[in-house]
């Protein structure tokens, strides 16, 4: 009998049904085209503690019990019919696991169905691309306790680690590990659109090549922002193009994509009345970058007068360095901020310093700056957005005139500079006592007769006559 069954067996499923097998575990493998099946086994999977299924009754009947189900396929309506499929396969006790990147509404939603079922549910959140699968992922799984004991073992072992332990632990109840999941890929976003905005700057400001801005970098990555991410770009900006010798990034088409995780942060911290603008800004970064042909044509009618100020280059590098900084902080101030209010409105009981735990290896956001955020967590748990500490305000207050530098620069040629714009105003926002609401409120309840509280005195008001004066 196998120890665990997974289905979906594309980038993704592949290298996790080896990365369980090599941790001693007997896989059972399906997917829906045969041929991705016969591709694993007449190649990786080879000579492998692996079997092959090409019906689901068999794939299911393999599994020793309590059947564990790993489903790594598409997210949304394939989810829905793939568990439509198993449910008459599986009998009370089972677990089924989903870990794709599905909203986690509809992980909410399964996980009760299957409970009045007698089935165990798991949404597990799965971060590292495909390395990551292979070598050790960072796993955010929520829904049954029960299930998740049943599991543990498994999961642990396939996992990224640190010196900290393993980069798995259960988040909490319900939908909490594709929530938390969801909020990883939104943070992930603002981290790749404010990297990619210091590029923006440094290629078109500073006139550096993509070999220098490598180079910036990669010394950038051994130092303070020391991140999965850096590491990556560092090495794309050094990538030569085999056909033309040239540096590949400047051959990429300006259009980036999305799979939705981003859309879905956006769109809840509006639903929970959390401020989350950076992580907002970078999914319509992207939308924006749709619209290239557009764009081209709006360029080319728009007369830019640039900036004839002669800049000292390693004073704005260190600048822009500074500014990468203060906008990493303030979208992990966000993110966290928002994954508390859905653990208390949906009562998911997370811990954030395990999250940060988690987060430190194997995934997509992993950075040297999260051991300082969770040492501002662990000092004060109800600290959710970092913002309230000391050091915090020091470390930010020190590169305010960074940002504010590199915000004006980008503004002297004509750069988008939505994240590291959006981070500073956040900052001034959070920091400022008195915000301009109160016209705000004046106006709703001129126009709509939506009352108003007052500052000098307790209870709420309505004006009548706001036009007389």
């Amino acid at each position: 009998m196998k120890d665990i069954g997974l289905i979906g067996l594309g980038v993704m499923g592949k290298s996790l049904v080896l990365n369980i097998e090599d941790k001693g575990y007997k896989v059972a493998a399906y997917n829906y085209t045969p041929e991705e099946t016969r591709n694993l086994m007449d190649n990786e999977g080879k000579g492998k503690n692996i079997s092959a299924f090409y019906d689901l009754k068999s794939f299911v009947n393999s599994l020793s019990k309590p059947r564990k189900v790993f489903l790594m396929i598409t997210a949304g309506k394939p989810i829905d019919s793939m568990i439509e499929k198993l449910i008459p396969l599986l009998d009370k006790g089972d677990i089924i696991m989903d870990g794709g990147n599905s909203y986690f509404g509809d992980t909410t939603r399964r996980f009760n169905e299957l409970k009045e079922k007698g089935i165990r549910y798991l949404g597990v959140g799965v971060s590292g691309g495909e390395a990551g699968a292979l070598n050790g992922p960072s796993l955010m799984p929520g829904g049954s306790i029960e299930a998740y004991e049943l599991v543990k073992d498994i999961l642990i072992k396939i996992s990224a680690r640190t010196e900290d332990g393993p980069c798995c632990t259960y988040i909490g109840d319900g939908s909490a590990g594709h929530f938390v999941k969801m909020l990883h890929n939104g943070i992930e976003y603002a981290m790749m659109q404010a990297i990619s905005e210091t590029y923006d700057i440094m290629r078109k400001a500073l006139k550096l090549s993509s070999d220098e801005i490598g180079d910036i970098f990669e010394h950038w990555n051994s130092k303070e922002l020391n991140s999965f991410l850096m590491d990556i770009s560092y090495k794309i900006m050094k990538h030569k193009d085999e056909k033309t010798k040239k540096p590949l990034v400047e051959l990429v088409l300006d259009k980036a994509g999305q799979k939705g995780t981003g859309k879905w942060t956006a769109q809840t911290s509006l639903d929970l009345g959390i401020p989350t603008p950076s992580l907002t800004a970078a999914v319509q970064g992207r939308v924006l970058s749709y619209f290239k042909e557009y764009r081209k044509s709006l360029s080319e009618n728009v007369d830019k007068k640039y900036s004839d100020i002669s800049y000292d280059k390693n004073k704005i590098v260190e600048e822009l360095k500074n500014s990468l900084l203060f906008s990493s902080f303030i979208i992990f101030s966000q993110g966290l901020w928002l994954i508390a209010e859905a653990s208390k409105v949906y009562d998911y009981n997370i811990d954030l310093s395990e999250v940060l735990k988690i987060w430190k290896g194997g995934c997509i956001i992993r950075s040297k700056m999260l051991d300082s955020f969770r040492k501002i967590i662990d000092e004060d748990s109800k600290n959710v957005n970092l913002l309230n500490n000391k050091k915090s305000l020091e470390f930010l207050t020190e590169k305010l005139d960074s940002i504010k530098d590199v915000t004006s620069i980008a503004a002297d040629f004509y750069i988008p500079a939505i994240v590291l714009n959006s981070s500073m105003d956040y900052f001034y926002g959070m920091t400022e006592e008195n915000l301009p609401a109160n016209l705000i409120q004046a106006q709703r309840d001129c126009f709509g007769a939506h009352t108003y509280e007052r500052i000098d005195e307790g209870g709420v008001f309505h004006t009548a006559n706001w036009d007389k004066y």
